[in-house]
């Protein structure tokens, strides 16, 4: 069977998480599936998921490089706040060799995969969408490839050509920049340097309006920082980074940089035969910048939304997936926006920021929310609390 001779149930755009989650889904479900993904292509990501993840997508703990029991905030003026995580961890994965796990596991499955990077879309027959991509060695001169299917989804990352060429406004969306180095991992104690946690640094020399990381990888570790102001040079806040942790000396292994969109699309569908997913849709969560869940997750209803249209014909059903996804974790992203867009502006806010994660109840709740990711409603009295200390925080009463 060749890709050109065959009409596809579906074809996906995009091999990253949310990719090769929306083509495990469709197979399993039953219907034909290609997945187009560029050649040697690795995200440029901290690699932090958490329990959620692991159980919803059913991942094979032996992809985990490292568990992380606890983060460090650091604040402009280098106050240290631990924040331990009672009874669980974060999971560390190389995206590298995660990203290809799930494309094989895909394949394994029955998609069959293809490799180029995409072109655009025409529409010679009705009800259906022909592909075209490029392959790796072919010359610009060379005919393009092209694969058919009955609907699309778009994976193709934060400057997704899928979406700009077939989703209204998608050529709008915002982006933060962001930078890492991944190093060789030292010896643990090295510098401030703990491989069981991550350092998050709040300091606007490494970031005007996000932060700085260290997060570890077991054999290596991603040292970055992100920003959506022009002119701020990211490579001079990560080399400023290694230096205050003591690890100007690690040895590079490889430098990545990627945007990262900064909130969801509003519409995810051109209402016809293309649905958007991961950071081709925007689902990366602001201050934190966590994506993976969130792209894996979008994967999925991508997914069941292709799963209706190819079920009953109606492209209303590709906007579930956006809907879905809204109703689920739209709440989150809001107040998380808030967060980034009130407490990243100033370094002053930032030190009342990082005093605030030395609360108990801050922390507790915030690891209950990463950890099962959606909003703890389960403890009304501690909420109570953190919006009082907040409003102290706020009119700077609350000593720091």
């Amino acid at each position: 069977m060749t890709a050109t001779a065959t009409v596809f149930d579906a074809v996906i755009v995009g091999g990253g998480p949310s990719g090769a989650t929306a083509a495990h889904d469709l197979v399993r479900a039953g219907y034909s599936v290609a997945l187009l993904d560029r050649a040697g292509r690795i995200k440029p990501c901290g690699g932090a998921i958490p329990p959620r993840l692991i159980r919803d997508f059913a991942i094979d703990e032996s992809l985990l490089v490292a568990r992380i029991r606890s983060a460090r905030m650091v604040s402009p003026r280098g106050e240290e706040v631990d924040m331990p995580i009672d009874g669980g961890f974060v999971g560390m994965v190389d995206r590298e060799v995660f990203d290809e796990w799930l494309r094989e596991r895909a394949a394994q499955a029955g998609a069959e995969r293809l490799t180029g990077a995409f072109e655009h879309i025409r529409r010679d027959a009705p009800g259906i969408a022909t592909v075209y991509y490029r392959t790796k060695d072919a010359q610009r001169s060379a005919p393009l490839a092209s694969v058919s299917a009955r609907v699309v989804i778009g994976a193709d990352g934060a400057q997704s050509q899928v979406a700009k060429q077939e989703v209204p406004g998608a050529d709008q969306i915002r982006y933060v920049a962001a930078y890492h180095e991944i190093v060789k991992a030292p010896a643990h104690g090295t510098g401030t340097y703990d491989a069981t946690r991550c350092d998050v640094y709040y300091q606007g020399r490494l970031s005007p309006d996000f932060y700085g990381w260290i997060f570890p990888h077991g054999g290596t570790v991603s040292i970055g920082t992100g920003s959506a102001c022009k002119g701020f040079s990211l490579r001079g806040g990560v080399g400023t980074l290694r230096e205050a942790a003591g690890l100007s000396d690690a040895e590079v292994v490889r430098r990545e940089g990627a945007p990262i969109p900064m909130k969801p699309l509003p519409r995810w569908d051109n209402g016809r035969d293309v649905v958007l997913a991961g950071d081709a849709s925007g689902v990366v969560a602001p201050a934190s910048g966590e994506g993976i869940y969130y792209a894996m997750a979008g994967g999925r209803l991508a997914a069941e939304a292709a799963t209706e249209f190819l079920r009953t014909g109606d492209a209303k059903s590709l906007a579930l997936a956006r809907k879905r996804f809204m109703k689920s974790h739209g709440m989150v992203f809001f107040i998380l926006g808030m967060m980034q867009r009130f407490w990243y502006t100033t370094d002053k806010r930032r030190e009342r920021f990082v005093s605030m994660c030395r609360d108990r109840d801050v922390q507790r709740l915030t690891w209950e929310a990463y950890m099962n990711k959606k909003l703890v409603r389960a403890r009304p009295m501690a909420h109570v609390r953190i919006f009082l200390k907040d409003l102290a925080h706020l009119a700077g009463i609350a000593r720091t």
